[in-house]
């Protein structure tokens, strides 16, 4: 990457599968940037700008997640700018055969491919197997390598006995040894398993991991494990465990978790994703530090923060109700040791007899082959990205949107993929799907013999030349990155609101961006409901009867009464998702508004993530369409209030990468209130001024703040001499010498 931005003088973009990921890699690549003369910039959340800024002179490396790296293509490839992108790493690239964000990194790299001959693609990852496929799709040379910083050892423990996994054994596994721990008939019964002689051979000195398959086991074994460590466990490192407490009471308001009081105290925490982002970072950072040396965590850690341990333990081979997949498995253990302090790494995984074959299969088969999800349950990935080739003209008619699908991993793969269909008969029904919702156009088109023909869509034959144009709804959709099943929704719920939009509180404003594939996931405590809604002011209650949603309906429910009238449950749902945003950017208080809604504090987070990344969507959709004028300037400080969700003062230093609220907080509080105040602070004096920050941290933050001071003050200059430049097409300037009279 440097060598891309420093020598070949040319932007770099690397896609990252997580939000926590690219803060980490910002963190860490800033001071590179301040020191060589190029940007870090951040494209996560709703924060990145489109098209990114035009530099004259530096060079920025991009750091996105997989969405927001589609966006920044997309962007540079409609403004002519693809071939500034020198190189695009992709970590974690398996990431590809998942989901529906397996599908938009495959857009992405597909539409790289075809716009531009001179970027060059790296993709990473561990866990890969038909790399073959990925080769053909990304016309790419194969490295890899079996090396490892520090050696891992694989264990697999069956009762009281340890075996080693081994390849060459018959059975894929040898006996190592019995474990040796004195266990009371009590500490039988609590941990039959006997996970306290597994952690206690290794903390509080070196650092160890659980897996646990559920968010709700994690807490139950890192409480269960205190129950029965000594007191002595107390003594290590007490001052820094007391810090840490401290402060996550101060992020909290004042709140603590009721088991985290009891497992810190002997250096243990669970980490999962019920957890607010402040209270998972404080608790990586005293792990990270040695002031945790126990984490029980789900598997999101394993494909999140870099968090290595000297032993792995794996508390079961499941994943919620799952079984484990051999990639799982693999990212898992591949936390165990650490580069630079550990000489070997080790991972065990507990079993139960009755999956002793299951486990043994399961290490020694191959890893999962990787296949492409554009065409999954349905044949949205490819719609939208049809909607996208049209929309950016990088092809615009049946012929060209074809070999534009031939060549994508899908494409690769049809024999495998497509049993009932070809790929032909999907591409075309793909494009009648968008023709019939309004967001592609087809134009009267000249046959080979020279005859106009309007309707050749329905006749599929191949001498004619099908063309399309996007309709401004489908520029619109495209632009905002809407779902398309959502698209014509979201337009009649914007064209509804501008017939009575209320503004004297912010609940109807809230209700337009609240995210509709959240309305799906829980029902609403109708008590909780109820109670809500008749704390509403009359102004609110009337923005509720707009959307559809009245008080009597909700009395209904909560009273378990039949109710004959037909109500649309998405509204409904959606309507008491919006509650929580609303109470939320009232009270800004994320433990008061999960106790009031009896949501965990985690969940309550990622609502507000996600309402905040589709308010910026939906920012993005009304600039497209001129109706919908009124909703922009509302919508950019919607946006603002749910990206940051803090009193106003607290915004500037949350731009800041890494800074989260309870750090924000404390930089105030310290004197530091403004961007120029923390990138011109000396590092050394933040540690002594502001609680529990390391020197890493420190040097980082005041990076990033330096970071983020020059790009804004760059942009601020190139703008000053645009305005100042003469402009091309000014009367009296001769385009070129050989244009003379």
């Amino acid at each position: 990457m440097l060598q891309e931005l420093l020598c070949r003088r040319k932007d770099v973009l690397m896609i990252l599968p997580y939000v926590a990921i690219v803060q980490e890699k910002i963190s860490g690549l800033s001071s590179f940037g301040i020191e060589l003369g190029f940007f870090v910039e951040e494209y996560a959340g709703s924060k990145g700008k489109f098209p990114p800024i035009k530099r004259r002179e530096k060079k920025s490396l991009y750091i996105a997640t997989i969405e927001k790296g589609h966006g920044l293509v997309n962007s540079l490839i409609e403004t002519g700018r693809i071939s500034s992108l020198g190189l695009v790493v992709v970590d974690e690239l398996h990431m590809i055969g998942e989901g529906s964000r397996g599908a938009i990194l495959e857009m992405t790299l597909a539409k790289l491919l075809y716009t531009s001959k001179t970027t060059q693609i790296i993709g990473m990852s561990a866990t890969l197997n038909n790399v073959e496929d990925l080769q053909e799709f990304l016309q790419a040379e194969y490295y890899t390598s079996q090396f490892r910083p520090v050696e891992l050892k694989e264990y697999l423990k069956i009762n009281d006995s340890i075996c080693e996994v081994d390849s060459k054994a018959e059975n894929g596994m040898t006996f190592s040894r019995l474990l040796n721990y004195k266990y009371s008939d009590t500490l039988k019964k609590m941990d039959p398993d006997h996970l306290v002689a597994l952690v206690t051979e290794v903390i509080p000195n070196y650092s160890c991991l659980v897996f646990c398959p559920t968010k709700k086991n994690c807490e139950n074994v890192a409480e269960m494990i205190c129950t029965f460590l000594s007191k002595e466990y107390m003594k290590h490192k007490e001052k820094e465990k007391q810090e840490v407490i401290k402060n996550l009471k101060n992020i909290s308001s004042g709140n603590l978790c009721p088991v985290l009081k009891r497992t810190i105290p002997l250096g243990v925490a669970y980490h999962h994703s019920g957890l607010t982002s402040d209270e998972r970072k404080l608790l990586e950072e005293a792990y990270s530090t040695g002031v945790l040396c126990l984490l029980t965590c789900t598997s999101t850690l394993a494909a999140g923060v870099n968090l290595p341990a000297r032993r792995v333990i794996l508390r079961a081979p499941y994943v919620a109700k799952e079984f484990l997949k051999r990639n799982q498995y693999k990212q898992m253990i591949g936390r165990a040791g650490r580069a630079g302090i550990d000489s070997v790494g080790e991972s065990i995984l507990i079993l139960q007899e009755k999956d002793k074959q299951q486990v043994l299969d399961l290490i020694s088969r191959p890893l999962e082959n990787c296949y492409s999800h554009l065409v999954q349950e349905s044949t949205k990935g490819i719609q939208t990205l049809f909607l996208s080739l049209v929309g950016l003209k990088i092809a615009t008619n049946l012929h060209d949107i074809y070999h534009f699908m031939s060549g994508t991993f899908f494409g690769v793969q049809q024999k495998i993929l497509l049993k009932e269909k070809s790929l032909w008969e999907i591409t075309v029904e793909s494009l009648r799907y968008l023709i019939e919702k309004g967001l592609l156009q087809k134009d009267t088109i000249l046959t080979e013999k020279g005859h106009m023909q309007k309707d050749a869509l329905y006749e599929f034959k191949e001498e004619f030349q099908y063309s399309f144009h996007i309709t401004k709804l489908g520029r619109a959709s495209f632009k905002g990155t809407i779902d398309l099943a959502y698209c014509d929704i979201l337009y009649r719920d914007l064209k509804k609101g501008l017939e009575g939009l209320v503004l004297e509180s912010l609940l109807h404003l809230i209700y337009l961006t609240t995210p509709y594939d959240m309305a799906f996931q829980r029902d609403p405590d109708w008590m909780i409901y109820f109670r809500q809604f008749s704390q509403l002011s009359p102004a609110e209650q009337n923005a509720a009867a707009l959307v559809g949603v009245s008080e009597n309906y909700i009395g209904k429910k909560a009273s378990g009464q039949a109710i004959k009238k037909k109500v649309d449950k998405n509204i409904v749902n959606r309507l008491y998702l919006s509650f929580i945003l609303y109470t939320l950017l009232k009270e800004t208080n994320i433990w008061n508004v999960s106790e009031k809604f009896n949501m965990p504090r985690g969940y309550v987070q990622n609502l507000l993530t996600a309402a905040a990344t589709f308010s910026s969507c939906v920012l993005h959709f009304c600039e497209e369409l001129e109706e919908f004028w009124v909703y922009r300037a509302l919508l950019v400080e919607l946006t603002k209030k749910l990206t940051y969700c803090v009193k106003a003062e607290l915004i500037p230093l949350m731009e800041v990468t890494g800074v989260l609220e309870g750090r924000a907080k404390q930089l105030y509080n310290g004197g530091y209130k403004s961007l120029a105040h923390l990138a011109n602070a000396d590092p050394e004096v933040l540690i002594r001024t502001i609680d529990h920050l390391s020197r890493r941290q420190a040097k980082q933050i005041v990076s990033s703040a330096k970071m983020l001071l020059h790009e804004k003050a760059e942009a601020l200059q190139e703008e000053v001499e645009e305005l100042l430049r003469l402009p091309s097409d000014f009367p009296g300037i001769v385009a070129s010498p050989s244009v003379k009279a």
